[in-house]
């Protein structure tokens, strides 16, 4: 499989040079070539297979020209190593609860399948150009992305890791995911905005100096082993719903920061997947919200929220939703309606829900589910993503809701750790000095 730059003007690239270098040549984002359906027969029999059957063979169309079978087949059970239930909370909106991973958060999926592939690749693959040489992965993060990508990397041989997050922006659990590990991991504390540490890492790639000091990757949603792998979410999503009964008219809601979830979603939905539209939940960065109602993409500085790892002011996958409908906003609308919530909205959900179904939502799958409460039609049955537990913001959770949340065994380990942290401003030239000394 070859993938190009959503910019147009980098030449085509391998999967091994669309994951290793993460950004293409032109600051554009990495695309398939072509996105290879799967048969009916496959969606005929879904509800009888297993996550790992289901993954396998989405992952195989992804990946399956470029990685031999067998070593694919350990790739994506190794990643999957926990369950995904998908639980009633009213007779027609269902929660995916994707927070059973290691970090009890979405991200574990892209993060352990990149980490893995990537591991891939820099320890000899097949015909591996990289085999042998450090790669230095940079990712920004507004909260979970970077505990997923510290602990799916964690310990990975060959490969260094820095996180760059926003100062005082991110909950204190979230912080202590990956400010406490050391070893091949370094975090950074930005005086600044998520918004910022995206721009530090994206002008990195873009530096000379810095390539030629070290070879760079990023694993945010950006690169094509981060995002892809998340769709494995709604096949198996669409197969518990088909196992109910409830998979006809199917909607799904996915809060939305980034915007690399809900963009795997629409390459399941290329694929053949049956889901009849998606709704993409904001808070009150409302930027993707404000195109869809005019046709107009006008990034602006990210505003501090209580679902903050949705605080995202210029969302780097509305590049890839934009290619891959042919830049129409109509064809957009077609698929994707939005919504927005204002944190006082998001708190009154929250309370709603615990109060009428005795469902404890996190500030950021609130979003998903009030918007599916409002935007259901008659006859739809829909699905939203609880992305993450809600202890990952106990004290919101707990100010909000007046309860006590319990703390899991794998968050309270985090919290006993010791910080180690970078502190840095936000302008590029103090980061590159820091990074040429590394």
């Amino acid at each position: 499989m070859r993938y190009y730059s959503t910019n147009g003007q980098a030449p085509l690239a391998t999967l091994e040079k669309a994951v290793v270098r993460g950004l293409a040549e032109d600051r554009g984002l990495y695309m398939p070539e072509s996105i290879r359906p799967l048969g009916s027969a496959f969606f005929d029999n879904i509800q009888d297979m297993t996550l790992h059957e289901i993954a396998l063979a989405v992952a195989d169309r992804f990946f399956g020209e470029d990685i031999p079978a067998e070593r694919l087949k350990e790739i994506v059970c190794d990643t999957l190593s926990f369950d995904i239930p998908i639980l009633k909370v009213t007779d027609t909106i269902y929660s995916l609860e994707l927070f059973h991973g290691p970090t009890l958060a979405f991200k574990d999926v892209g993060a352990r399948f990149m980490a893995r592939l990537l591991a891939y690749f820099v320890r000899g693959g097949q015909h591996a150009a990289n085999a042998g040489r450090e790669v230095n992965v940079l990712v920004a993060t507004s909260g979970d992305t970077g505990s997923a990508v510290a602990n799916g990397f964690l310990g990975v041989e060959g490969v260094h890791v820095y996180v760059l997050y926003p100062k005082g922006k991110v909950s204190p659990i979230q912080e202590c995911q990956f400010t406490t590990l050391g070893r091949n991991i370094t975090a950074i504390e930005v005086d600044g905005v998520f918004d910022d540490c995206q721009a530090l890492v994206k002008s990195a790639f873009m530096d000379a100096d810095l390539c030629r000091h070290m070879m760079l990757t990023s694993a945010n949603s950006i690169n094509v082993a981060r995002f892809l792998p998340q769709s494995f979410y709604y096949f198996h999503a669409y197969a518990q719903m088909k196992r109910l009964g409830k998979a006809d008219n199917l909607v799904a809601c996915v809060p939305s920061g980034n915007f690399g979830n809900i963009c795997s979603a629409l390459f399941g939905k290329r694929m053949g997947l049956p889901i009849k539209r998606f709704i993409a939940a904001n808070n009150a960065n409302d930027i993707f919200f404000d195109y869809l109602r005019t046709g107009v993409y006008s990034p602006k500085p990210s505003v501090q929220t209580i679902a903050n790892a949705m605080d995202v002011g210029d969302p780097s996958n509305f590049a890839r939703i934009y290619d891959l409908y042919g830049k129409s906003h109509e064809a957009i609308r077609a698929d994707i309606s939005g919504a927005s919530y204002s944190d006082t909205q998001i708190a009154d959900t929250m309370r709603e829900c615990l109060s009428s179904n005795g469902y404890l939502l996190d500030p950021h799958g609130a979003c998903g589910y009030r918007a599916l409460q409002e935007g259901l039609r008659e006859g739809e049955t829909g699905f939203f993503l609880e992305t993450a537990h809600p202890a990952k913001f106990k004290q919101v959770v707990d100010d909000i809701t007046g309860g006590d949340v319990e703390i899991p065994g794998r968050l309270a380990a985090f919290m006993r750790g010791k910080k180690q942290s970078v502190p840095m401003p936000k302008d590029f030239p103090s980061f590159k000095e820091y990074l040429m000394q590394a």
